[in-house]
């Protein structure tokens, strides 16, 4: 019997047994009832009560592929705290010959262990629902009493010995002072701004910003209201803004809303991390300025160097952001649309995933030799050639065939093979993007451009592809624009494109340093796309850095978690990605990281990155003290202080 052990631990619950302590548990019944282990799905602080757990779905999806006849979990209610839903799911893997066993509940066959299981699973759900039901009523008895609930304090307030909000003296005049700024005209940035340079922190002791600001004009504590759930209590605590002062700001606030933007939204510049250089090799990053003469805005990219050193002689020290990145996208769409381009790409990734995948034939030229053993020595004993050592022998071959069977299973889900069809459809899907748009440009650099190099006479484009380059002159850019280019009518997706578009940019090392994940829209979904042990130390680092800076705004970005330490890229970032053998930090930086690299003998320094192996513990608390030194070179808004 095959089986896979499916564990989830929820951290809101500290009595329930580790993810470690559910694997033994789960690992000791396999080996008494002598059941297969494939593989492990981990779901880690997450709850049964949503959808939302990673491995659990991709479990579910992965027992209609036949390879495995149970599931394996410590307690039933680590499948599902619900009985409908315990219900839709089994009855889902039972379409597929899949069975739920738990490990620690006896849970005979027949009618009267289905008795017990749904018993077991009501019990699990009554318990949930319980917890949770003393939890609100326990609240709710605090609210009535206008009593503190737990949680961060609102600014302004002190909660007494008998939980009571009382005027912190201190802060309150803060935010009626921040009231009545905002009503005589100034903006949230301009008031957040004086705040600043007055001292003035969170409760939590962080800077205020711009969020800060919008709750606090919004919140309704500060006329004195109480509310939690349903209950809304008038003057159930001291109020610290006069009630015509709030609407007023309340009315202001929604007129802004109503209000066409202040500004429009700063320039996107898409190559960058993508451009180098030629002299002097370093990053050249998107920077804007206004004409004296005309008033007249210019984007353009300028050499790094330029702007800290003084170091570089390159000719072209910054370079029009337009024409290059319109020369760019054109050289891309060129290729993209040359039938010689994407039969090559298509025969590039089946030959690599043969080579990739070599272990596979291995093993089954080994399990047609062991196959031909196991024939002849049937037709030894059909012979009468037979004795303790000929029985000997085939018990050993068919033990061998059962071990190389399991082993080609395994090997199968690791790597599940694309399809020339797969390849061909999805280069061919990007000859039907509009290059006018902004996002469907970047999508189409980020896909196909390692990087661009910007030398005295010419620029040189390297494709994410082998040996593929591109060189043009500057007549070339300075006269490029974005002229529409027709494509083919796509057919309908193939029956394995789910698979493929999420490994499809994985082309086993055809593609650059930003070829994993390609088409992730959030953290989950990246955190997701990794295997057991890559989610182990990106999760990790991700939720050290959530908690350790709050502030820095956090997003999917070149299909990485990254934090921004502006508002763009270009103002400063750190970033991580995971990869066969080790996990990735990236920096905006260079300085910084070939400082960082040199104190660091156990990593090598990628591209904008230092490379950490998993378990390298010592190399990975050293560049999480460096991130501090990192934050410091730059200012509030992430501009740079060097």
């Amino acid at each position: 019997m095959k089986a896979v052990i499916y564990a989830r631990y929820s951290s809101d619950n500290q009595r329930e047994e580790s993810i470690e302590g559910q694997l033994r548990e789960c690992t000791a019944y396999c080996v008494k009832n002598d059941i297969t282990i494939l593989r492990t799905y981990i779901d880690r602080a997450l709850s049964a009560k949503t959808d939302n757990r990673p491995d659990f779905q991709r479990m579910v999806k992965d027992s209609a592929k036949g390879l495995f006849d149970v599931v394996i979990v410590w307690k039933l209610d680590r499948f599902a705290r619900n009985r409908y839903d315990s219900a839709h799911y089994k009855a889902l893997l039972r379409k597929y010959g899949v069975k739920v066993l738990s490990a620690t509940e006896n849970i005979s066959e027949g009618p009267e262990g289905i008795i017990l299981e749904s018993m077991l699973e009501g019990m699990a759900e009554y318990y949930s629902a319980e917890l949770s039901e003393k939890v609100i009523r326990g609240h709710t008895e605090n609210a009535l009493k206008c009593k503190y609930n737990g949680g961060t304090p609102t600014f302004g307030y002190v909660i007494d010995k008998d939980m009571q909000y009382q005027l912190d003296p201190r802060t309150a005049p803060v935010v009626l002072e921040i009231f009545t700024r905002y009503d005589q005209g100034a903006t949230m940035k301009e008031i957040m701004e004086e705040m600043r340079q007055k001292g003035v922190t969170t409760v939590r002791g962080k800077k205020i910003d711009l969020n800060f600001m919008a709750r606090l004009l919004k919140n309704r504590k500060y006329i004195g209201e109480y509310s939690y759930r349903e209950i809304v209590t008038p003057g159930g605590i001291p109020a610290i803004v006069p009630q015509d002062l709030f609407d007023r700001v309340q009315k202001r606030l929604a007129g802004n809303r109503k209000a066409p933007a202040r500004h429009k939204a700063e320039d996107d510049y898409l190559l960058t991390t993508k451009l180098f250089c030629g002299t002097c090799g370093a990053m050249m990053v998107g920077e804007s300025g206004t004409s004296a003469s005309k008033g007249r805005k210019y984007h353009y990219y300028r050499c790094v160097n330029t702007k800290k050193q003084k170091s570089c002689n390159a000719k072209h020290k910054s370079i029009r952001k337009t024409p290059i990145e319109n020369a760019v996208v054109n050289a891309v769409m060129a290729k993209v649309m040359d039938d010689n381009f994407v039969e090559y790409i298509a025969d590039t990734v089946m030959d690599i995933q043969t080579r990739e995948s070599s272990v596979l034939p291995a093993l089954r030229h080994q399990l047609e030799e062991t196959e031909r053993g196991i024939t002849n020595m049937l037709n030894a004993i059909q012979m009468g050639i037979i004795n303790a050592s000929t029985k000997q022998r085939l018990d050993e071959l068919e033990d061998r065939k059962a071990d190389i069977e399991l082993q080609i299973i395994q090997e199968e889900m690791k790597h599940p093979m694309l399809t020339r069809e797969d390849v061909t459809y999805w280069i061919c899907r990007f000859r039907t993007l509009d290059v006018s748009k902004l996002e469907e440009r970047r999508r189409l650099i980020d896909s196909f451009v390692n990087s661009v190099t910007v030398f005295d006479d010419y620029i040189l484009i390297t494709f994410n592809y082998k040996e593929g380059e591109e060189r043009l002159d500057f007549t070339d850019i300075e006269s490029s624009d974005l002229q529409s280019v027709g494509g083919p009518t796509l057919s309908e997706k193939p029956s394995e494109m789910a698979v493929f578009l999420h490994l499809s940019l994985n082309f086993i090392g055809i593609y650059g340093p930003w070829r994993y994940n390609m088409g992730v829209a959030s953290v989950s979904e990246y955190v997701a796309s990794l295997n057991e042990e890559q989610q182990r130390h990106t999760c990790a680092f991700i939720e050290f850095m959530n908690a350790e800076y709050p502030q820095l705004t956090n997003k999917i970005s070149f299909s990485m978690p990254m934090w921004l330490v502006g508002k763009k890229m270009n103002e400063g970032y750190v970033a991580v990605s995971a990869a066969k053998n080790h996990f990735s930090i990236h920096f905006s930086d260079e300085e910084f990281l070939n400082d960082l690299a040199e104190s660091l003998p156990n990593c090598k320094k990628g591209k904008r990155c230092i490379n950490i192996k998993y378990g390298d513990e010592q190399s990975l608390r050293a560049v999480e003290e460096s991130i501090r030194d990192f934050l410091k070179i730059y200012g509030s808004e992430g501009s740079s202080s060097r």
